[in-house]
């Protein structure tokens, strides 16, 4: 797994619906949205649900690489701290349960984001 910054926009995925673009596919996912900046459990479990679902689908169409926005955060009210720590869990959960040799990039936007997954990842 590695983090980078590129400044893209981040994507979202529905249930499971792939597209195309110039990438071979584009996974669309809605996190969960925290109001008031309350998080509870279940928006944790969510969370790492969007996640599983995504690498479920990549694995399903046999894709060798995904790549990650930060899902949930910024206008979706997730503390970025805490998302980084359960896209980071969840994917070396799943990779591990998996046996799988996808390779995961964590694209993030702002350079606080940056900063957080370098810690997680201790990169």
């Amino acid at each position: 797994m590695r983090c980078r910054s590129t400044g893209t926009t981040p994507c979202r995925r529905t249930s499971g619906r792939l597209s195309t673009s110039s990438a071979r596919y584009v996974l669309h996912t809605v996190g969960p949205i925290v109001r008031s900046g309350r998080l509870r459990p279940e928006h944790e479990a969510q969370l790492a649900s969007c996640y599983r679902a995504c690498l479920d689908l990549a694995a399903a169409q046999d894709c060798a690489t995904v790549a990650f926005c930060c899902i949930s955060t910024g206008v979706f009210g997730f503390p970025a701290d805490r998302a980084a720590q359960i896209a980071v869990q969840t994917v070396r959960e799943w990779l591990d349960e998996q046996a799988s040799d996808i390779h995961v990039i964590f694209n993030v936007f702002k350079d606080s984001d940056l900063v957080l997954y370098r810690d997680i990842l201790e990169v």
